[in-house]
């Protein structure tokens, strides 16, 4: 007789299955944007080419979500030329404030001075200082050189035909946008200009202390320089997608089912939560987020070691993040990533909230997946822990989800009311985001 497989596993190999297709859609798709970035290098020297993107394509087979994917141009500047001008202060942990960059007069050799076409010279910046790198003069440059290479590329049979269209190309206030053809899927990348700098960003040295991470990644990667990417036409921002990136990279790096937690829960959003693409809702982003901060509140290895309780992790810090409409960045925790988002957060929560008590229905790629076994319907241990208040402290300790998760019904838990319907998202903190003591 042949072993049925659990719907959960037989749900995750019906995703790894795709993502072997979709990381080669992915190279195929980048090797075209590359070329052209390439001639873009040869037509202005200024802008480089990153060939380091393992990691991106590792992150868009875990993805069933179509997002654009975003692809940094790094600018060629000298660092002893570089002047970085504060514009206002951020409150610590409300996000990186934004800044100017200036040009210095002194420092960078003839040869390597920054033209003056990318920069804005106002009287603010002293007589030290040449003028401002501006960001929108750089996506207008940017954007003509792509638009030639595209053309050239094209016509010298450089690329696939019908792989790329320069009509597709817009700009937008911070990048470019432009739509890449790997065949039967059509990828469209966010083209975003970026300056490397070593900095010192204190939300970046307080993250290093996060537990539930390998020991020292978080060191490694705060300690390489920082990316400045464009905030608006004047203004440059400290990048955390660098960051967050490479973080989900080192969780990869170790045992469990972390990955393939998200991997279930971006499907289950894209297929049922967002109608397959159709109705806004959560980002793979979001959901990203809620991995990280789940990784940190659950740092233990046995805590991942089993599917199903991987994907309730999850499922209960984003049930928190959906009650009280905070979900906080993971490096800057006062930055809400639901307060702009313009998503009816009680509809989501309900919807959320259904899958946790009923998967099935959403982990069924084929009707004939079910097979002939009951469904995996959850213990009312699990249903206890989905119920729990998001204001009350005490409920979302570490130990607390630990007896519930690894007990289920065996543990007598409180019979608590599911948190109240709202009908305006109320944006507060967020007590179970906090560090187990």
């Amino acid at each position: 007789m042949a072993v049925q497989v659990p719907l959960w596993q037989h749900y995750l190999q019906a995703i790894r299955s795709r993502g072997a297709r979709r990381a080669q859609d992915f190279q195929r798709a980048e090797n075209v944007l590359l070329t052209v970035l390439e001639h873009v290098h040869r037509l202005d020297p200024r802008f480089l080419v990153d060939y380091s993107r393992d990691l991106e394509a590792f992150q868009f087979a875990l993805r069933t979500s179509e997002e654009p994917l975003h692809v940094e141009v790094p600018l060629r500047v000298e660092a002893d030329a570089l002047l970085i001008e504060e514009v206002g202060a951020a409150e610590a942990g409300d996000g990186p404030a934004p800044c100017r960059l200036g040009v210095s007069r002194e420092g960078a050799r003839p040869e390597r001075r920054m033209a003056d076409d990318v920069l804005s010279v106002s009287s603010e910046g002293g007589a030290g200082c040449r003028g401002h790198i501006a960001p929108s003069k750089v996506l207008r440059v940017l954007k003509d050189l792509l638009v030639a290479a595209v053309v050239h590329c094209r016509h010298q049979s450089l690329v696939t035909p019908g792989s790329l269209n320069a009509d597709s190309l817009e700009e937008k206030e911070s990048h470019l946008s432009l739509l890449v053809s790997s065949g039967w899927r059509t990828i469209r990348f966010n083209i975003v200009p970026m300056v490397r700098r070593k900095l010192w960003v204190p939300a970046l040295e307080r993250a290093q202390w996060m537990r539930g991470f390998p020991e020292g990644s978080l060191k490694r990667i705060i300690s390489q320089e920082a990316a400045l990417v464009p905030a608006s036409a004047q203004h440059w921002r400290v990048s955390t997608d660098y960051l967050l990136t490479r973080l989900l990279g080192a969780l990869g790096s170790l045992p469990g089912h972390r990955l393939d937690g998200l991997s279930i829960l971006d499907r289950v959003n894209h297929e049922s939560w967002r109608d397959g693409g159709q109705s806004p809702g959560l980002t793979f982003g979001h959901l990203k987020t809620v991995l990280l901060w789940a990784s940190a509140l659950f740092p233990a290895p046995e805590d991942w070691a089993e599917l199903q309780g991987a994907v309730y992790r999850l499922l209960v810090v984003l049930l928190c993040c959906l009650a009280t409409g905070n979900l906080p960045h993971f490096v800057y925790p006062k930055r809400n990533l639901l307060s702009d988002a313009g998503l009816d957060l009680n509809a989501l929560y309900q919807r959320v909230e259904r899958f946790a008590s009923q998967p099935e229905a959403s982990l069924r790629i084929h009707v004939t997946h079910l097979g002939r076994g009951p469904p995996p319907r959850i213990g009312n241990g699990v249903k206890a822990l989905l119920q729990l208040p998001a204001g009350d402290p005490a409920y979302w300790a570490t130990a607390y989800f630990d007896v519930l998760l690894d007990k289920g019904p065996r543990v007598a838990c409180p019979n608590v009311p599911p948190p109240p319907a709202r009908t305006t998202p109320k944006p507060t903190s967020v007590p179970g985001l906090q560090h187990p003591r």
